[in-house]
């Protein structure tokens, strides 16, 4: 049986783009490189569980990141008192990530 994992690493892409143009704000901080090493390490991380456990464990894999990911936003962030979707107040959030000097 021939395994192959385009698929997985095309869902990958789609969703870190997605990520990038709705969330994209909560990352304004991060440096560049920093974000790309990120997803280059998730690909493949993701793409090696595919390859080796499974397209079954790599959906659930996804899927606790994406429970994570609502954590955050949706509990975590608004118990700081930011809201998880917007990132305001802004300079809470900036305090928050240590980016104090953005301005």
């Amino acid at each position: 049986m021939e395994s192959t994992i385009w698929f997985e690493i095309a869902i990958v892409s789609f969703l870190v783009a997605i990520g990038n143009i709705v969330l994209g704000h909560f990352e304004e901080g991060t440096p560049i490189w920093r974000r790309v090493l990120k997803f280059l390490i998730f690909l493949t991380l993701l793409s090696l569980i595919s390859a080796y456990a499974g397209r079954v464990w790599f959906f659930a894999i996804l899927g606790a990141i994406a429970v994570g990911v609502g954590v955050i936003h949706l509990w975590w962030l608004p118990s700081k008192g930011i809201n998880g979707w917007t990132g305001e107040p802004k300079d809470k959030y900036r305090q928050l990530r240590g980016w104090n000097n953005l301005d």
